[in-house]
């Protein structure tokens, strides 16, 4: 079952660099001009997953932030080293720059900063295996989610406890968060959260054996993704269909699907 991400989680949303204004000399802002254009490099890296070459650039944006002593922009930078070492799997490495990040945040007070990296402490601890510790952090983000009024992102906690719970094989509780993250993707008008939702539904329904409820949400999911042109999204729909009508025994409407994702992922 693919994780929320960042990407999804997130779980995980890059953040703009601060570049303050600086009176003081030329060279001063010369180097927060070099800082800036070493964080918009590491993200364009990022984007094309050279995730190593963005470690490099925000790893001299952190040393020009630190120089400067901007907390906001120390963290930032350690948050964005947390993401590219959580993408290049090394989660261990992710977990202590996200650590850092979130002291950071505490000092200075930031709860929108303080929610994002317990998030993505529980997802590089559910990557990791650790389902208990994962829901500790979800559970922590969910409720300064709920506290600062983030619909968006209480909705990501709530599905990324459903994940949590459904690793651990809770699948009843799995749809109790799953359901509470649906409601949120429509109130909010989430498409792509939505058909997410929709489709991780329809996986605990396969697991409880309930075939037909699972082809339920998988439909759904896939006339969403269908709508949007989320290929993707239609790939792991056509997918979750050929599984459940396996299941069901109806083997050529199984293949049929299969045959489908087969094109598309």
């Amino acid at each position: 079952m693919k994780r929320l991400s960042v990407l999804s989680v997130s779980i995980i949303l890059l953040v703009l660099f601060v570049i303050p204004y600086v009176t003081c000399a030329q060279t001063q802002q010369e180097e927060w001009d070099r800082a800036k254009a070493l964080y918009n490099d590491g993200l364009e890296r990022y984007k094309h997953s050279d995730f190593r070459g963005a470690v490099k650039q925000w790893e001299e944006a952190l040393g020009i932030a630190k120089r400067f002593g901007d907390k906001q922009a120390i963290g930032i930078s350690i948050g964005n080293l947390a993401l590219a070492y959580y993408s290049l799997s090394d989660y261990r490495k992710a977990i202590s720059y996200y650590e850092k990040a979130l002291a950071i945040d505490e000092e200075i007070g930031d709860r929108n900063g303080k929610g994002r990296h317990l998030g993505n402490l529980g997802n590089a601890y559910l990557d990791l295996g650790d389902y208990r510790k994962a829901i500790s952090y979800y559970e922590q983000a969910l409720a300064i989610a709920e506290e600062i009024g983030d619909r968006q992102g209480k909705g990501g906690r709530l599905g990324n406890l459903g994940l949590a719970y459904y690793s651990l094989s809770d699948y009843r509780k799995a749809i109790s968060y799953y359901e509470q993250a649906l409601a949120i993707a429509e109130e909010i008008g989430d498409r792509k959260g939505k058909g997410a939702r929709l489709g991780y539904l329809g996986i605990v329904y396969r697991k409880l054996g309930d075939y037909r409820k699972a082809i339920s949400y998988h439909e759904q999911a896939l006339a969403i993704a269908e709508e949007i042109g989320d290929r993707q999204g239609k790939g792991e729909g056509l997918g979750g269909l050929g599984v459940a009508y396996d299941s069901l025994g109806d083997y050529r409407k199984a293949i049929s699907y299969h045959e489908q994702a087969l094109a598309i992922l």
